[in-house]
């Protein structure tokens, strides 16, 4: 059992205390280092070229003109087909599901993350965003990804207080065993127990980095700046260029966004998962909700 994420909570008000961000550049410069070798041994041959490298999709969209729109709640219609709504049984069913507590707390809070984790999923497994911000389909691209949008919600969660943290260690444990599963897939069977050791750190490593680029103190292109180490770039210490720039401003548009718009969804959406991230699959030059 990995450790509860939220033991990493007390640590990042320490942050506030820093006047700079050596810090989060320590932990990416271990980050950078475990990722190299994690990456190395899960990456997934049909994302890879003749010559072993990722093949990154064409973004065909203008980033320069993307997420500039105002926040909204990213709350699920009361008739939108895509909510998930608690089971509601009578009588003797009822009953006897009551008595193998199906309707304690606990079990309401363990669906709300499955649906929540499979809002986190639909982001992140479909081709859109890929395509929007020029990105390989590899195991490291999707694992960065992933992380980032666990970061999200947790973040949100976090602002909820006892209960909010709670139902994140549950999706954490959830997030947890999908990535032992993708590891897997990936082809790393032995010594799978170290690397997913590896990858909890990166997965720590990450989101003090990004909870730090949130901070009142941090540089103006901060956010943009910790993207580039822990998304786009392959080693954590290239320059990007013009292009990889303008992709990485972008996705810093595109989570400084999400964070407006999940403050701004309402708990009982949050708690069952009744959400959509900002939908990627119709980008227009002023990018919509859905």
């Amino acid at each position: 059992m990995l450790p509860r994420w939220s033991r990493a909570l007390p640590h990042v008000p320490k942050l506030r205390s820093l006047s700079s961000m050596e810090f989060s550049e320590d932990v990416g410069r271990i980050q950078r280092q475990s990722y190299a070798k994690v990456a190395a041994a899960a990456v997934s041959p049909a994302a890879t070229d003749s010559t072993g490298k990722g093949v990154p999709t064409k973004s065909t969209v203008n980033l320069d003109k993307m997420f500039w729109s105002k926040p909204c709640s990213l709350a699920l219609a009361p008739d939108s087909p895509l909510r998930i709504e608690e089971p509601k049984y009578a009588g003797i069913k009822y009953f006897i599901l009551k008595l193998m507590l199906f309707y304690s707390k606990q079990s309401k809070s363990i669906r709300g993350a499955n649906v929540i984790y499979k809002r986190v999923i639909s982001q992140v497994d479909k081709p859109a965003i890929y395509e929007v911000f020029n990105l390989e389909k590899t195991f490291k691209m999707t694992f960065s990804l992933l992380v980032l949008h666990m970061w999200l919600i947790l973040r949100c969660l976090k602002e909820e207080g006892k209960d909010g943290v709670e139902l994140g260690q549950y999706l954490y444990e959830i997030y947890n065993h999908d990535v032992e599963l993708r590891v897997s897939k990936a082809g790393v069977n032995l010594l799978l127990t170290k690397w997913m050791k590896e990858l909890e750190r990166i997965f720590y490593g990450n989101i003090v980095a990004y909870d730090a680029a949130l901070l009142p103190e941090a540089k103006k292109d901060e956010l943009t700046n910790v993207l580039w180490r822990n998304v786009f770039s392959d080693d954590g210490a290239s320059k990007p260029d013009d292009a990889a720039l303008r992709a990485a401003q972008a996705m810093a548009r595109y989570v400084h966004r999400e964070v407006s718009c999940l403050s701004l969804t309402d708990k009982e959406a949050m708690f069952s998962g009744n959400f959509m991230f900002t939908s990627l699959e119709k980008t227009s030059s002023d990018s919509t909700r859905r």
